[in-house]
């Protein structure tokens, strides 16, 4: 940068001074600096630091510098700089200005003990030094700290709008009110900075009085910038009131305020959060939100995109309109745009999930800890664990082996797609255990079925049990019908306060006690419960009900269910069926009509297995199959030889819209799940594969009665094992037996 002044000419130069050239060459040295720095270039800036004559390593030289280190979070860098300017004679350590540029970079860079050992060294401090260091506490996290050197400072000198604004960026209500009234016995709560943070703080409150505090800053303020219209919708998406977040959107784009980046991300984030809006208010105004962000541009930023995907995922459902604008923003796709859309299809469409993940290694990204554990999300979902293993390798080989949080999620994916002995062997070789990774292992028994294990399991848990932990435990016991042992779980959760029994405690314990017909007990539990009967509890009842014929608490509970879920077509279906099976048939039809006439759906059964690398889909009646003649043949030959065998189907499970007992039977006999085994097996003889020994089924809903009679009988038959998980567990047949002991 020294020979940026040879276009001077030498009569010039005699016209100047020594010290006005010498000014002149600091001066275009820290400006050449300064722009190797705003062109991403500090190595560059840095070297050439190093090269120059010690006159022109001034101290707005290092100034430039380490404020470009605490930008970039170059520690490294800062360090260095630090120990060359301690080790030169024209050493600055004295200098306050630059002691604080030195506490903001070792600040920023995440070393809180470095920057305190500067301020602790400095001879003399001034507020912005104060100021700099609660400010690096502050990002650290440690707000308590922050305070008190707050209070220190309060001793020696009078706060001013940074240091005020810096304290309040963690303050919690309490403490946030005292600086609130400290703002105003200096005057400072006019600075639009203060109140910003004011508003900021009183938003991350998380409740009602606060977001009125800050509502109340907001209008009296004379002077508002962008900032503070963002920080106030900010606030009120932080207080779950997404109705005034978008009237205040709207109130903005009256006046003509503008937005930016902050506002778009804000409002989506209070249209997916907040519970107070109706669907279609959230629909329209996420279509004009769309429009506006691609009016401004603001769509082809990533963190933006990755928002509207969200929003249109998780509010509209909207998985088409959802995927396009992903696919649209081709430049701008980050990591974090792909954890978003991985992470949308994870439940919907877990093998899209799996596919777009596949896609990251083509954008020349590498999956960060979040894609690994969205995509394992997805995993959970598929009916092997083919996948789940091949995620599985990526994340050793990505270096995330040791990783608790993911670790957790593969022993979930693992269950989930049936193989128990994986869960068992990532449990094993986990060197450090969470409360959720001992929930995931005893979940895991649950889902299979498998009491005996997960008592030892608890037994040997060396962390407190939450809430998550007991709904595995009486899960558990509800299944395989240990009563007793259910109710000792249940009682010694009432032995410390933060184990109390909540609302899914219960629906446990209702479940437990209807399956073991023991309704007298179950309704006492009921009219004993702290809190009123939520869905779930009522489910629980009424599914116990319909197990053992109990009309008239059926009834009861099928009422109460339709006062809290009028479109639920469980109590209409339900009742059917409990009708039914005391031939009280005029009552049955009833209950359907009753549905029609609310225009309650009932979800459709579906069921999936995976042959060859490959997942097929099954609707009742095979509907939309091109193979559809095919499976029915296979399937009656099956179905012949089980009777033989002793099967007879059980009518109770027809629908009951079919008044034919021919037709009630065909009925019966293309249930998904059937279809899907006879899938199976046609499959593997054609294939060559009938050497595999288990078959393995998802269906979306409970597997009735007669599915359940078919497939104990057709593993004896077939001399495989079927593995079949419908909505509630996982049903292992076997030689004629299953897992549950026909108690599910």
């Amino acid at each position: 940068m020294i020979t940026s002044l040879s276009h001077i000419s030498f009569g010039t130069l005699r016209c100047f001074s020594f010290a006005a050239l010498h000014s002149a060459l600091k001066h275009d040295f820290v400006e050449g600096l300064r722009k190797l720095v705003r062109s991403n270039d500090l190595p560059r800036a840095v070297s050439l630091f190093y090269c120059a004559p010690i006159e022109l390593q001034s101290q707005q030289a290092y100034a430039a510098l380490f404020q470009a280190c605490a930008e970039q979070r170059n520690l490294s860098d800062g360090i260095n700089l630090h120990h060359h300017m301690l080790s030169h004679p024209h050493c600055y350590s004295q200098n306050v200005i630059l002691a604080n540029f030195l506490i903001t970079m070792y600040a920023k860079c995440g070393n809180i003990l470095y920057a305190r050992h500067v301020f602790d060294k400095m001879p003399d401090r001034n507020v912005v030094s104060w100021a700099a260091l609660i400010t690096g506490y502050v990002q650290a996290g440690n707000e308590q700290e922050g305070l008190i050197l707050f209070s220190d400072m309060l001793a020696q000198f009078c706060p001013n709008e940074f240091a005020l604004s810096s304290v309040l960026t963690s303050c919690q209500y309490e403490p946030g009110k005292q600086v609130h009234g400290l703002a105003l016995k200096h005057g400072l709560h006019c600075s639009i900075y203060v109140a910003n943070a004011l508003i900021c703080m009183y938003g991350r409150c998380h409740n009602g009085a606060a977001g009125y505090e800050a509502w109340t800053l907001f209008e009296a303020m004379e002077f508002k910038n962008l900032v503070t219209w963002n920080t106030m919708i900010a606030a009120f998406q932080c207080c779950n009131l997404g109705k005034q977040a978008i009237g205040l959107s709207m109130r903005m784009h009256r006046e003509g305020v503008g937005f930016d980046r902050a506002t778009v991300l804000n409002i989506c984030s209070s249209l997916y959060k907040s519970s107070d809006l109706v669907s279609d208010e959230v629909s329209k105004f996420c279509l004009q939100l769309h429009s506006l962000a691609v009016k401004s541009g603001l769509v082809t930023q990533a963190e933006v995109v990755t928002a509207l995907v969200k929003v249109y995922s998780e509010i509209l459902g909207d998985f088409t309109d959802c995927y396009k604008i992903f696919m649209e923003m081709r430049h701008c796709r980050d990591i974090v745009a792909w954890n978003g859309i991985i992470t949308a299809f994870a439940v919907y469409d877990p093998e899209r999930a799996i596919l777009l993940f596949g896609q990251i290694r083509h954008e020349k990204l590498t999956p960060d800890w979040y894609t690994f554990s969205s995509v394992l999300k997805a995993c959970a979902g598929l009916v092997t664990a083919r996948h789940a293993l091949s995620i599985h390798a990526q994340v050793l080989k990505g270096g995330f082996a040791a990783d608790t949080l993911l670790n957790n999620s593969l022993i979930h994916a693992y269950a989930k797609c049936g193989s128990l002995d994986l869960c068992k062997r990532v449990f094993d070789d986990m060197d450090m255990r969470d409360v959720v990774t001992w929930n995931s292992m005893l979940k895991a028994y649950s889902l299979h079925g498998q009491v005996d294990s997960i008592l030892p399991v608890f037994k040997k848990m060396d962390i407190s049990p939450d809430s998550a932990t007991f709904i595995a435990l009486l899960s558990a016991c509800s299944h395989a019908g240990q009563v007793e042992e259910g109710l000792r779980i249940f009682r010694s959760m009432f032995e410390k306060p933060e184990t109390l029994p909540q609302l899914n405690h219960y629906a446990c314990v209702i479940d437990m006690l209807g399956r073991a017909e023991r309704f007298a007990e179950a309704e006492e539990v009921i009219k004993q419960m702290p809190m009123d009967p939520d869905p779930v509890v009522w489910s629980a009842l009424l599914g116990s009900c319909r197990k053992h014929g109990n009309t008239r608490l059926g009834k009861l509970a099928a009422d109460k269910l339709k006062e809290l879920e009028p479109v639920n077509s469980l109590s209409y279906i339900q009742m059917s069926n409990i009708y039914n099976a005391e031939f009280s048939f005029n009552k049955a039809n009833k209950s359907i009509k009753e549905m029609e006439t609310w225009r309650v759906r009932k979800e459709t059964g579906l069921s999936w297995t995976e042959i060859g690398n490959k997942v097929h889909e099954f609707a009742s009646g095979g509907r939309h199959r091109p193979d559809r003649e095919a499976i029915s043949r296979e399937l009656e030959r099956l179905i012949s030889r089980l009777k033989e065998m002793g099967y007879v189907p059980e009518m109770r499970s027809a629908s009951q819209d079919i008044e034919e007992e021919e037709q009630k039977e065909e009925h019966l006999l293309h249930h998904s799940e059937k279809l899907a085994l006879a899938f199976a097996v046609m499959e593997g003889r054609t294939s060559g594969d009938c050497g595999v020994n288990m078959i393995q089924i998802i269906k979306n809903i409970r597997i009735c009665i007669d599915c359940h009679n078919f497939m104990k009988l057709a593993s004896k038959l077939l001399g495989k094992e079927i593995l079949l998980r419908d909505s509630n567990r996982f049903h292992h047949f076997k030689d004629s037996a299953c897992s549950c002991n026909d108690y599910w």
